[in-house]
């Protein structure tokens, strides 16, 4: 569970460098930061995110004494992606054009590509061998340093050049003092087995191009309101779906980062229908946390907004979290509790058909939705391809005929979050405030966490009475 809580810490940090660099910098020049990361986003799934996915699902404390040639392997290739990446950026650098959006934010991307592909990397490396020590490490390092370099360069310069440059130097000095501790015997590049990569391409594959689908949909739309408005309005849109996704991936990912590894495990010492069942299993969770986490986001939001957000963000910034945040619960529901289906299979087709859905749905919206004086069909579009690639990647899975979560649990999931929801609706009227926000988050505790205590949802009550139960005995 140590694990869970460094990851909710990570969530929390990287949620308030969010805000202070949206704060320091402004709507223009945070919008000229948000398409440059997502530029580097889109680089870093396309070229290092095949590495991270086969790290998790073919490394292992098991393979690492018995099967040193998968850890050399790893490496090699994250060696040979970087290299490659360094001669593109250095020609680019030297002789590339001229282009509309600054060259030097692009070169300060393609870096903070490279800079979270390895932290990413280490972070699997830690998952996988569930090495609790060395990933609250990672974390705490990380978290630490990006408040010094991005938020302090945010405030001292104004400037996303020196964000993005801060957020690289954060990265790399973080693998570098913690990255030690991840080292392994005899794997010297030497012993890396070229079969082997090609096993993880194609495991891997069409996981990395639905990604990088995915990550086209908010690049692109971050291209198209700079295009059609200014990088301000890209700024206040940009903020709404980052702020949102953090939230949704703070908890998605968090159970991410120890039921997948639980499952893969499964698969290792029981076969594949233990591993089955444990997927299950693990989907009722996230299932069961997502829908009441997004249920309260939406509920708490003014107060969020009043409290939190930057006084010049205030306004567009729940308008348009308000339209994504369907698309988000979705795209975490399908991340997080549905592909895992797929990838224990080893059958990852099926989530670039997901990924296809979602582009050429949001795509038509964009066609049909009319525009208006700000964003809004944008955000629409993209909620609506979310929902199509959800829709989507359920059908896939049917005919893979996997075992499903319990309905008990799902039915049981759906009223407790609609108990809350209708026991927190009057409290959103509410004057925004601390107070406020302090009353809704504790009504909505007791709401769902009685049926939780009741019913035991998705065995929750058993996960956090076996976790307290250390504590409890030492008192």
């Amino acid at each position: 569970m140590r694990v869970l809580l460094a990851f909710f810490a990570n969530a929390c940090v990287n949620f308030v460098i969010g805000l202070l660099i949206a704060k320091f910098l402004g709507p223009e020049e945070y919008g000229r930061f948000a398409l440059a990361f997502a530029i580097a986003t889109v680089v870093q799934t396309a070229l290092y995110d095949w590495l991270r996915l086969a790290t998790t699902r073919f490394y292992s404390g098991r393979t690492r004494d018995a099967a040193p040639f998968v850890r050399a392997t790893l490496t090699a290739c994250f060696m040979a992606v970087t290299g490659g990446l360094f001669v593109v950026t250095a020609l680019f650098a030297l002789v590339g054009p001229r282009l509309s959006f600054d060259n030097i934010l692009i070169l300060l991307a393609l870096l903070t590509a490279t800079a979270n592909g390895l932290f990413d990397y280490s972070t699997a490396l830690a998952r996988a061998r569930f090495d609790d020590g060395a990933y609250g490490r990672l974390m705490m390092i990380k978290n630490a340093l990006a408040l010094i370099f991005i938020g302090g360069g945010a405030f001292v310069f104004q400037s996303a050049g020196v964000a993005l440059a801060g957020g690289v130097a954060s990265l790399l000095a973080t693998v570098l003092f913690a990255g030690p501790a991840l080292r392994d015997p005899d794997t010297e590049i030497r012993n890396a087995h070229g079969a082997l990569a090609k096993d993880f391409l194609a495991y891997s594959a069409p996981i990395v191009a639905a990604h990088l689908l995915y990550q086209a949909m908010p690049l692109a739309s971050r291209a198209i309101v700079a295009s059609v408005y200014d990088f301000a309005e890209t700024g206040q849109f940009s903020l709404s779906y980052d702020i949102g996704l953090r939230a949704v991936l703070a908890f998605g990912t968090a159970l991410d980062v120890l039921l997948f590894q639980i499952a893969v495990d499964a698969r290792e010492t029981g076969g594949i229908d233990r591993a089955r069942e444990q997927v299950a299993a693990n989907m009722g969770v996230v299932f069961a946390i997502l829908a009441p986490a997004c249920i309260g986001l939406w509920i708490i939001m003014p107060s969020i907004e009043a409290l939190v957000v930057p006084m010049q963000f205030r306004g567009p910034f729940g308008h348009y979290l308000g339209l994504l945040l369907p698309g988000l619960f979705a795209m975490g529901l399908m991340h997080f509790g549905v592909n895992p289906v797929f990838q224990i299979e080893k059958r990852t087709a099926p989530l670039v058909y997901a990924a296809l859905a979602a582009v050429l749905v949001a795509i038509s919206l964009l066609l049909v939705l009319p525009w208006g004086a700000d964003a809004s069909n944008l955000a629409l579009a993209q909620t609506g391809g979310s929902l199509a690639a959800l829709a989507v990647t359920i059908i896939y899975a049917l005919r893979v005929d996997p075992v499903w979560p319990s309905f008990r649990d799902l039915a049981l999931t759906l009223v407790g979050a609609g108990a809350m929801y209708l026991a927190l609706t009057p409290l959103r009227g509410l004057a925004p405030g601390f107070a406020t926000l302090l009353s809704q988050i504790g009504a909505g505790i007791l709401v769902y966490g009685f049926f939780v205590a009741i019913f035991d949802i998705a065995r929750l009550r058993r996960l956090v009475v076996d976790w307290l139960r250390p504590t409890l005995s030492r008192m």
